[in-house]
Order: structure tokens, then C-alpha cells, then sequence
């Protein structure tokens, strides 16, 4: 009877330690589905790299001292104080290596006022849109182009100009008439040089900058006729060089011109496949408590004077 009652005692023992195991490896999320997710998140933060053009103001910009600011700025720093599983430093790119930059691992995230476009997605993958962004031509006044008529706003889709609906349609045809033989400024390797070639609005004879401080300098000196870029960015060229820009036609939007401005990202791949899915779910979560928060709202009316939060 003592042997009897001994080896049940060692068996409720082994039975308890079994289940008292169980639960720590399931409270340590181990094949949990709560917002820790699986194993394969990061355990401790990883350190990340976050790009941005530093002159494309008021998106992103650099101060007097050369430090970055913007409304780019202020956002990926939010964003990085609400991400669970990584540590940002914001780095310094030109525009046009953005993309190549990314895909080859010189930085892992891109924000620098980047349009979610179909033809992008061919390339990088982009987080849920964080704002967005209309598109605008821009003369010195006392230009002759003041006198363009149009609707105020063009919504375009992803097709031909004959398969536009007849009302853009009308316009486009209108702004090509008024544009031919001008001089279009634009910066290079951006939506508002997709759109000048698309056809959409003719044969346009296109001058491309590297910068949209190189656009704005000739504009002011006479060495385009007008210019296309954001409509924010020329708003915010007037106001800090107390020059006469002027805003003429539509604003633009859709079609080209993209649905909102997101975070770009890596293609998840290779051996940075499973960091890069992560870090695309811990920017939308961010994005998302940001939004809730009203913080972009806030931060947009702060560097544009108005909502641009989407």
C-alpha cells in the first residue's frame, strides 16, 4: 500500500510539472497568436535605416545647421517611438537612387514624399499611405499660362487619354494646347515626369532637375515657362522665398500620380526576407496608432497648414 500510494504521489508530481511547463511555454508566446505573434518575431529590437531626400520641402528638408526636418521627419520619428521590434536612424539619399538604394540593402525603409504607384509596386513594396499628395503646375505671375481654364481637379485613371472620362478628357486636351511650345520643369525620376510623358497630355518638351530646388530657381529665373510638382511644395517655395508662384489649372490626381504617399520597403526576399515582412507589419500598426491618435493630422497642418492625413 505504501509502494501504491508513493509512486501515485511521484505521478501527480510528473503530471504537474509537465502542465506548469505547457503554460510558461505558452505565456511566453511560444505558438500564441496574440500581438506578439509567433517565434520568428524579433526577440530584442533591431537597429534600421530609414531614407529620405532631404530636399523636398515641406515633405522632408534640411535646416540652416544641415540637420533634416520636415514633416517626413517628424513622422518616421512617431512612428519609430510606436514600433514594437525596431530602432530607427534617419539617413540622407538622393532621389534618384532611392529605389536601387533599397533594393541592394543601403537602407531598409523609404520616406521622402514617395507616391504609391502601380509602376512602383513592379519594384518595392509600400506600407498602407500615410498622406496624400496633389499634384499642381506652377507659373511666376504676370505669366501668360495664368489665363489656363480647367475644372480644379482631375482625378485620373490608369488608362490611355481616349479612355479617360470625357471631362479630364476636356482638360488634358486643353492643358496640352496651352503647354505646347513651353518649357515644363520637373524633377527627375518623380510621378509629375511619368505624367508629362505619359502622353496624356501631349508632346511636351520636359527639362528634369535633380532637385525641386533646381525646379523652383528656374522658375524664378525665367529658364522654364512653368513647372509641375506638388502643389504643397511650390505653397511652401512662396512662402519662404516671398516669391509670386502661382498655382494654375487642376490639381492632379490618381491615374499616374498614385494612391497616397507611403513608407517603400524591400520586396521580402533572401535573408532579410522575415525582418522586412515584419517591419511592413510593425510601419502599419504605427501608421494606424498614429492616424487614431490624430498625430498626422496633426503634423500635416503643422508643415502644409491643412489635413493631408488619408
Amino acid at each position: 500500500m505504501k509502494n501504491f500510494f508513493k509512486s501515485f504521489v511521484c505521478f501527480c508530481i510528473a503530471i504537474l510539472f509537465l502542465f506548469s511547463t505547457v503554460l510558461a511555454d505558452h505565456d511566453s508566446g511560444g505558438g500564441g497568436d496574440g500581438e506578439g505573434g509567433s517565434d520568428d518575431k524579433p526577440r530584442v529590437k533591431v537597429d534600421i535605416k530609414i531614407a529620405t531626400e532631404g530636399a523636398y520641402p515641406p515633405w522632408n528638408l534640411k535646416d540652416e545647421s544641415g540637420k533634416l526636418i520636415g514633416f517626413e521627419i517628424d513622422l518616421a520619428n512617431l512612428l519609430c517611438d510606436y514600433m514594437k521590434y525596431f530602432n530607427c536612424t534617419i539617413v540622407e539619399n538622393d532621389w534618384d537612387g532611392m529605389i536601387p538604394s533599397l533594393t541592394t540593402g543601403k537602407f531598409d525603409a523609404i520616406m521622402a514624399g514617395m507616391s504609391i504607384t502601380d509602376e512602383r509596386k513592379k519594384k518595392i513594396k509600400f506600407t498602407k499611405p500615410y498622406a496624400d499628395e496633389v499634384a499642381s503646375l506652377a507659373v511666376m505671375k504676370g505669366s501668360s499660362l495664368e489665363t489656363l481654364k480647367t475644372a480644379d481637379s482631375i482625378f485620373l485613371k490608369n488608362k490611355p487619354l481616349k479612355k479617360q472620362k470625357k471631362k479630364v478628357r476636356k482638360d488634358l486636351e486643353t492643358i496640352a494646347q496651352t503647354l505646347a511650345g513651353k518649357t515644363v520643369g520637373v524633377q527627375t525620376g518623380t510621378i509629375h515626369q511619368n505624367f508629362l510623358e505619359s502622353g496624356l497630355v501631349g508632346k511636351i518638351n520636359v527639362r528634369t532637375y535633380k532637385t525641386q530646388d533646381e525646379v523652383n530657381l528656374d522658375l524664378e529665373a525665367g529658364r522654364i515657362d512653368v513647372a509641375l510638382a506638388a502643389a504643397v511644395a511650390f505653397v511652401d517655395y512662396a512662402e519662404k522665398s516671398s516669391k509670386p508662384v502661382v498655382l494654375i489649372g487642376p490639381k492632379f490626381s490618381g491615374g499616374v500620380f498614385g494612391n497616397g504617399v507611403g513608407v517603400g520597403l524591400r520586396k521580402p526576399k533572401g535573408s532579410k526576407m522575415e525582418q522586412d515582412e515584419f517591419l511592413r507589419e510593425d510601419l502599419n500598426k504605427a501608421i494606424r496608432k498614429a492616424k487614431k491618435k490624430g498625430k498626422i493630422t496633426e503634423l500635416s497642418i503643422k508643415w502644409f497648414s491643412f489635413n493631408a492625413s488619408i
